[in-house]
């Protein structure tokens, strides 16, 4: 494929250490963030089939899911926090041209993040029940949620599997594979949602085992695919056997573990505090009402369209900053990141004017209520205006993973949520009810989006390669 060859010729001369004009780095960055930008897309319609199926059968049962979905959000980040720690080493060995180091990492990696993510579950599992209660829902969607919730956990190795090797691929350059995973999940999900909702009237259960099922369909693809396939990271057989310490040395292997941690702990924790500003922000609004949960959580999902380039960007941005620093080409590295923020930041405020123009659309496919439908747009006209700032934050914080530099940009996070977000949250829903919330958000983002700005034109986060000398 044409488009696959000439990324793969780009990629040679970064990591080669030759000149890549102007033309050439803007070439090699959408190569990288299109097949990322589609794969957020299919993530993001993934939520909203969920949602607008589920919609259908009622409030009470949208408002079930809304319930517990930030706690998702905490489990599935802590699955992206554990093959962070692994794919940013990917992404430095491949641009160091050291492809069987990475091999290796890919390998000691695939066993850390399964056991890790059985932990996860059996947190999860255990809390399904009361978690409902804790969140201040009322009975009426209680045991909804907490069978949603249950049926998620179940499912949290798998999707810590699908999570781990498209972010492998992703680091090695091979967005194109990681983007098709995911848009053959989004279309799984369509189909298994239809079966397990409406065929065999599961419910809400039904749309968690559909995302379930066609999340499975996604791991075995990408696993396979890197084991048998993949020039960069083939492992073949050996995917089976973790790499013995003759196959490293002494001081790689305690700097691979080290890195991980490095990399991984403060993405464990800014999940931790950041989502449970989420929480919060959840324990906030449910005692509005059901209309205002309902509203919320579908204008949570419509906003997803609006960044989905910047995460598709961020990912192009960890891939390119990682694989510049590799081959210790730290002017390469900056100057990917300055274009990757433009573009991202360029992308996302065009389809803010988008979503300011069709709110009511946008929220009627959703749902049939119409007080959920107004109060929902009204949420996102409101998030329009901090879009351009939310760019800027989520592919500077990409670029920050690719050099390795979590702690700081986690903190920022970490701060931003909880003393700008949900202070002004609590000052502004009494008087405003959900909208105040949405005002705090949108103030918070512009925040965010100015201190990422400030932290990315300087050179602190830009650290040495994190490439174990062997």
């Amino acid at each position: 494929m044409p488009g696959t060859a000439h990324k793969d010729l780009l990629l040679a001369k970064l990591r080669g250490g030759d000149l890549l004009r102007g033309s050439e780095r803007l070439s090699l960055t959408l190569l990288l963030a299109v097949p990322s930008i589609l794969a957020q897309l299919s993530s993001c319609l993934m939520s909203y089939i969920d949602a607008a199926m589920v919609g259908r059968l009622g409030s009470n049962e949208a408002a079930a899911i809304g319930l517990v979905s930030t706690t998702t959000w905490i489990f599935g980040s802590f699955c992206f926090g554990n093959s962070n720690g692994f794919s940013v080493q990917v992404a430095h060995r491949c641009g160091a041209k050291d492809f069987d180091g990475a091999k290796r990492i890919v390998r000691q990696g695939f066993y850390s993040v399964i056991c890790l993510s059985l932990i996860l579950t059996l947190v999860a599992f255990s809390i399904s029940g009361p978690l409902p209660l804790w969140l201040g829902g009322g009975e009426a969607i209680r045991d909804d949620a907490s069978d949603y919730f249950r049926i998620f956990s179940l499912f949290l190795p798998i999707q810590q599997i699908a999570i781990y090797c498209n972010a492998c691929l992703i680091a090695c350059g091979n967005t194109k594979v990681a983007g098709g995973v995911n848009i053959a999940m989004c279309l799984l999900d369509v189909v298994f949602n239809y079966i397990f909702i409406y065929m065999l009237g599961l419910g809400v259960a039904g749309a968690a085992i559909g995302t379930g099922a066609a999340t499975f369909c996604a791991a075995a693809f990408a696993l396979t695919y890197i084991v048998k396939a993949n020039t960069e990271l083939k492992q073949g057989k050996a995917i089976f056997v973790l790499p013995k310490l003759s196959e490293l040395s002494e001081e790689e292997h305690v700097i691979i573990r080290k890195r991980q941690l490095d990399i991984s702990w403060p993405l464990w924790l800014q999940n931790l505090v950041t989502r449970g500003a989420y929480i919060a922000a959840t324990v906030l609004i449910a005692p509005l009402g059901t209309i205002a949960i309902a509203a919320n959580s579908f204008a949570i999902t419509a906003e997803g369209f609006c960044y989905l380039p910047g995460y598709g960007m961020s990912d192009a941005a960890t891939t390119l900053v990682g694989q510049s620093l590799g081959a210790g080409r730290k002017d390469l590295a900056k100057s990917f990141s300055r274009m990757a923020i433009g573009l991202g930041a360029s992308m996302m405020t065009a389809l803010a004017v988008l979503m300011w123009f069709f709110a009511e659309p946008i929220m009627g496919i959703l749902s049939n209520d119409p007080e959920v439908i107004s109060l929902g747009a009204q949420c996102l006209k409101i998030e329009a205006w901090a879009e351009l700032f939310y760019a800027v934050s989520i592919v500077a914080y990409g670029c920050c993973v690719g050099a390795g530099d979590t702690l700081v940009p986690s903190a920022i996070n970490l701060l931003s949520m909880w003393i700008v977000r949900l202070g002004l949250a609590i000052i502004l829903i009494p008087g405003m009810g959900l909208l105040g919330y949405w005002v705090a958000m949108a103030i918070e983002l512009i925040v965010r989006g100015i201190i990422f700005a400030v932290r990315v034109s300087g050179n602190r986060w830009l650290r040495k390669s994190l490439v174990a000398k062997r």
